[in-house]
């Protein structure tokens, strides 16, 4: 298989900048290009040259514009060579490993799941280098690998802590290295999830963005000026502690009353079955609660509930231009989002705006997704800021 850096690496300061404007907003016109960066006409056309020789950029034509006017350059936008390089993003959970191969703009063009049956760090190395050995049959050019697991990520690249694998102090980023040849990056889920939203998703563009994603855990990324604010607590629990309502239900997973033990699946699941005696998925529950069903209905109403005051609170402090609810548990939103809507008004100023509240059906490839965007970000543009 092609391995290893793209042909164009490393680029400047200036080319990279040209280079993250045109991928996440283009295509864009020459005027519009130097318009944002504020740059004149020469330094564009100085710094957009090696980069179109390079086979990074491509000038393109207007959609429906006649052949004859398609002359001079200021009439032809220029976009990213989005085929020029394949990208491979991993979703590591404790029994799968979710694969997906994008294009340099994060379109999905392969998808490869294998189970995970050992959790020894060597092993689950040893099986992300076998998935990308078979995608790669399929899509040689490969620029890099970004991996994302639940749990506390050190620069990018040691697994710190993951709860789910068992792991403390994992160089993962190493052992896969070793294995395929490849520049790999390493970080948190719900991080590679919100950069990839802010890049190519519910939040390009918006100076104020929030993710928080319910499903396995609860999970929450902030963008402000339009970049995710990291942080050295990511993934420390935060939903176990943030108390929604101090006489709730106690769960296994959370304290009482709190996030976690209100909204997770897990919990979900577990108060039904402690209530009724019966072990039912979290799609029956649902289509329970939707149904009548007095204890599933009463559990649903109150994760509502608790969803709707969570999502108000992250509102009135950190006053977002948009808030993205995504995960494995966001079908919530199709049984009770009348709750949640209501629940929301209820903590909000009555004169305030309505929280733009989007709702993405998230499944483990959009994760994984996530995880390639961010070899898109730091293995190609050298975006490590980003």
């Amino acid at each position: 298989m092609t391995t290893g850096a793209a042909s164009w690496l490393p680029l400047s300061a200036g080319e990279r900048s040209v280079a993250i404007e045109v991928l996440v907003n283009g295509p864009l016109s020459r005027t519009e290009l130097a318009r944002r960066l504020a740059l004149s006409a020469g330094s564009l056309t100085r710094l957009t040259k090696p980069l179109i020789e390079s086979g990074l950029l491509r000038e393109v034509a207007e959609p429906g514009t006649p052949a004859e006017v398609r002359q001079g350059r200021p009439s032809q936008p220029l976009d990213v060579v989005a085929e020029s390089w394949s990208f491979v993003g991993f979703k590591v959970t404790d029994d799968t490993v979710y694969g997906v191969v994008t294009t340099l703009r994060s379109d999905v063009v392969a998808r490869h799941d294998r189970p995970l049956t050992n959790h020894d760090p060597a092993e689950v190395a040893d099986l992300l280098a076998e998935m990308t050995a078979e995608l790669s049959r399929t899509h040689p050019h490969l620029a890099g690998i970004g991996i994302g697991v639940g749990g506390l990520v050190e620069d990018r690249a040691v697994v710190g802590e993951s709860p789910f694998l068992h792991w403390r102090d994992v160089p993962l980023a190493e052992l896969v290295e070793e294995r395929t040849g490849l520049p790999v990056v390493v970080e948190n889920d719900v991080a590679a999830l919100v950069e990839a939203e802010t890049w190519f998703g519910a939040g390009r563009g918006l100076d104020r963005f929030i993710v928080l994603t319910i499903g396995a855990g609860i999970g929450y990324g902030l963008v402000l000026g339009g970049k995710r604010v990291p942080c050295a607590e990511e993934d420390r629990g935060f939903g176990r502690h943030w108390i929604i309502d101090p006489n709730g239900p106690l769960t296994p997973d959370g304290q009482r009353g709190s996030a976690v033990s209100l909204l997770t699946i897990s919990s979900i699941r577990y108060q039904v079955r402690a209530a009724t005696g019966h072990d039912r998925t979290y799609e029956e529950i649902l289509a329970l609660a939707a149904a009548g069903e007095p204890m599933p209905a009463r559990v649903v109403d109150e994760a509502a509930r608790a969803l709707g005051t969570l999502v108000a609170q992250i509102a009135n402090f950190a006053m977002p231009q948009k808030i993205l609810l995504a995960g494995e548990g966001v079908g919530l939103m199709d049984v009770a989002g009348d709750t949640v809507r209501e629940t929301i008004a209820a903590h909000r100023h009555p004169m305030t705006a309505p929280v733009p509240l989007e709702t993405k059906v998230s499944d483990f490839h959009d994760w994984a997704r996530g995880a390639a965007v961010l070899a898109i970000q730091v293995l190609v543009l050298g975006a490590a800021e980003a």
